[in-house]
């Protein structure tokens, strides 16, 4: 069964032709990419790191991360989004290994090649949030690292993530979101130990609709980025 809903997979892809318009529906994605990129970065810098980046939709991160010297691999479930990457990044002259495909194909072809997994803002529009943790855990060298973001579920990210979101200051597109599947903190690392997964940092993500600026850090009570570590004593 594939790990794929295709109401989500049609939602993103009608973003598509707005996708690089930083004013567009997706004004908030390049608002804190920034911040993004400044956690997964995790104080250091990724020249030469082989990364994967998983549901990459237009290519935000990837091109973020392709900047700071990563060599990135980067794919999406839609065709027509990962057109609109390779085609972005055609034009700003970036390498990126894009491909229309889902996380249990590429973990399937290319077991423990990566240095680094992301997978931001994903977790919460898949049918089944543990397998897609496995799959990342599969992609990653031992020892190698994950970062995560979803939103928490308690009545504030209700509240935050989806009503002031999505129908109050128009954020984020309607429907973007299911209250249902946002992921608590305790259950993300639960689920991360299954697979050989270290849980090492949480830290809040902090959007402000007036200055377009995000920060990371604080307690995780609405959107939240996570880092994981793949034990060394696994088998590449």
């Amino acid at each position: 069964m594939l790990n794929l809903d295709s109401n989500e997979t049609e939602h993103f892809t009608s973003l598509a032709a707005s996708w690089w318009d930083r004013d567009g529906p997706c004004r908030t994605l390049h608002d804190i990419n920034p911040c993004r990129l400044e956690y997964v970065r995790g104080g250091g810098s990724l020249a030469g790191k082989q990364v994967a980046d998983i549901g990459c939709g237009g290519g935000l991160l990837s091109e973020a991360m392709a900047r700071d010297g990563a060599r990135v691999t980067a794919i999406d479930a839609s065709e027509v989004l990962i057109a609109t990457a390779r085609e972005h990044a055609a034009a700003a002259h970036l390498d990126i290994d894009y491909r229309a495909m889902l996380s249990r194909e590429l973990a399937e072809s290319a077991p423990a090649r990566f240095d680094l997994v992301t997978c931001l803002e994903l977790i919460e529009h898949v049918p089944d949030a543990d397998a897609l943790l496995a799959d990342c855990a599969a992609l990653l060298r031992p020892g190698g690292t994950l970062v995560l973001s979803t939103l928490n579920r308690n009545p504030q990210a209700w509240l935050l993530g989806i009503v002031a979101a999505e129908y109050v200051l128009g954020l984020v597109p309607r429907g973007t979101h299911d209250y249902q599947q946002f992921i608590r903190p305790s259950e993300l690392a639960a689920s991360a130990r299954r697979h050989g997964l270290e849980l090492r940092d949480v830290s809040g993500m902090h959007y402000n609709p007036v200055t377009r600026r995000a920060r990371s850090g604080g307690p995780p009570r609405v959107n939240y980025l996570a880092r994981f570590v793949r034990r060394d004593d696994l088998p590449a």
